[in-house]
């Protein structure tokens, strides 16, 4: 197990794989793509037909690509650069090999749909180095002042696995965790929907420390203390206490924080690659076409404003001042965009989806990456014959150090401090050479004896998502209460349901997804919104291989009451 605090259930090589599908819209995605059928065609009528889509991250260009594989021209609309929160950046003076994940940088082999994409564009893929993961050499865990080496959980004071066994009991007897978790695995739908429906009308209005305290394996403070500071999977979870704990059920059902990969020279590099890609079955479009040599190279820039015009169409006036109108449109950035950045219509969506846009809540999160001349951390210290600095988790201001290397005498990256929500607000103010002073001071008093500065080859580069022009924070997760919201917002893709009025515009990305933070929420919804325009213009899946709307009423999300 890769987890500080296993999950309830040890698996075995034997067992099915499990994908991060459901709980609350339980469809095989992976299965959707992999199918000889394809995903779907549109009437030969249609073919060439533009759709904007707005957002060249991950979820904008794997909608765009579809599309464009499907018939249609896709305009792709980009404020910043290709890739999204998949940002790649490197050290300026150091070997281009260097680089920093600003954005996601692990991926869970539950990511199935994503795996499809990665496997498409031949990226590589290699274990990433969490806390006592297998890749990972050694960890520290410090906390108040105390510090702990462990290569696995074994090697931690018996508080620890006291606390691991608190959280296997708290899931267990709160949240039915076998089961479920094997119903994912084998695809059992209605298990999955029998077991999730009852914990979604129990747990909606719970945060996840509420579920914590409502267990009476969690009644210690001093538990709960350190489970909120040392976690499962990545490290700590304390900052996400405030959140629903539905939120948190879905990470630990579909393992999404366990066995993590990173894609070697950067995820930025899928985005990027399909942007280039020329599909090998293509409808419409000469083979050698690609989203690059539709748009010539580069997308269109910002997009500053939205109307919903004459014939039910939608209008996208852009930074440039170009204004186009649109039968369809995906809009794949954060929701909140829609409500500060891009001026928008009133008419565009019904008051309850702007409502739930207006009402999504978003984790702030922080990183500061330094280029280092070598992996130093792997000498070893001549009194103990521990390596000299391990992957780190403490309560002091870095919260998460990751040390990333590719090869003993090559130069490496140290993520010196990985942090969210109140931690990451807390460097907000600092530069970043600021920031890196005060970490370089925690660190020390971890490890008094190394010289970390010594090694530092190149300045810092930091990112804080909260302030970023185009986001609003790392990504949204729910609050209790906040189900309802979530459900208008993944349903939106069946417009059918939708006054005529309210059509052609749909949504997608992260905001959208019931997997929050995680980059197979993008291509899900990317699929949804692909299905939605699809089937609009007329289109169809083949009857061997049903999309998401298709099977939508039988596997659609549990719907809580109003009044």
């Amino acid at each position: 197990m890769t987890s500080t605090v296993p999950n309830a259930v040890q698996h075995t090589d034997a067992q099915p794989p499990i994908t991060m599908f459901g709980p609350d819209f339980p469809y095989a995605y992976d299965d959707f793509l992999a199918h000889p059928a394809g995903i779907g065609q549109v009437p030969a009528t249609e073919h060439g037909a533009e759709v904007a889509v707005v957002g060249g991250g991950l979820s904008g260009i794997i909608t765009a690509y579809e599309l464009m594989k499907m018939g249609l021209k896709p305009v792709v609309y980009e404020a910043d650069r290709i890739g999204g929160r998949l940002r790649t950046v490197g050290f300026e003076g150091c070997d281009p090999s260097l680089t920093a994940e600003m954005g996601a940088m692990r991926f869970p082999p539950s990511s199935t749909a994503l795996q499809h994409y990665v496997d498409l564009v031949d990226l590589e893929t290699r274990p990433f180095p969490n806390p006592l993961a297998p890749a990972t050499p050694s960890t520290v865990v410090d906390l108040k002042g105390e510090s702990h080496y462990a290569r696995t959980i074994d090697d931690l004071p018996q508080v620890y696995r006291d606390v691991a066994a608190a959280w296997n009991t708290c899931l267990e007897e709160g949240a039915d965790f076998s089961d479920m978790n094997r119903a994912m695995r084998e695809r059992d739908v209605p298990c999955i929907r029998e077991i999730w429906s009852k914990l979604v009308e129990k747990l909606d209005n719970q945060t996840f420390y509420g579920f914590l305290c409502a267990s009476d394996a969690f009644t210690s403070f001093r538990h709960r203390e350190i489970f909120g500071q040392v976690g499962f999977g990545t490290g700590g979870w304390d900052t996400d206490f405030p959140n629903s704990i539905l939120e948190i059920l879905r990470v630990v059902y579909t393992e999404a924080d366990d066995h993590h990969r990173g894609i070697v020279g950067g995820s930025q590099q899928l985005p990027l690659r399909l942007w280039d890609r020329e599909p090998q079955k293509i409808t419409h479009w000469p083979l050698g076409t690609s989203l690059s040599s539709l748009h010539g190279g580069e997308p269109r820039p910002a997009v500053t404003r939205l109307d919903r015009t004459a014939g039910n169409r939608i209008t996208v006036t852009d930074a440039a001042g170009d204004i186009r109108s649109y039968r369809a449109v995906v809009f794949t950035g954060q929701s909140w965009l829609l409500l500060s950045k891009i001026a928008c219509d009133d008419a565009l969506f019904p008051i309850d989806h702007w409502t739930a846009m207006e009402r999504t809540h978003y984790m702030e999160s922080s990183k500061l990456f330094v280029p280092v001349d070598r992996p130093f951390w792997l000498d070893k210290d001549e009194t103990t014959g521990r390596d000299t600095m391990s992957m780190t988790l403490t309560d002091r201001m870095t919260r998460g150090t990751y040390l990333l290397d590719d090869g003993p005498d090559r130069p490496a990256v140290i993520c010196l401090s990985y942090t969210w929500c109140d931690d990451s607000l807390k460097w907000l103010p600092l530069s970043p050479n600021e920031r890196m002073e005060v970490m370089l001071k925690s660190l020390g008093e971890i490890y008094p004896g190394v010289d970390i500065r010594s090694h530092v080859i190149g300045n810092p580069v930091t990112v804080s998502w909260e302030n970023e022009p185009y986001f609003m924070g790392a990504f949204k997760a729910n609050l209790p209460g906040h189900y309802r919201y979530q459900r208008r917002l993944f349903t939106h893709f069946m417009q059918d349901r939708l006054p005529a009025d309210k059509r052609g515009l749909f949504l997608a990305g992260d905001d959208i997804s019931w997997t929050a933070g995680w980059a197979e929420g993008a291509v899900q919804t990317a699929l949804n919104a692909v299905w939605g325009v699809m089937h609009q213009f007329g289109g169809g899946t083949d009857p061997s291989n049903p999309g998401p709307g298709d099977v939508f009423d039988e596997i659609a999300p549990v719907e809580l009451p109003e009044d």
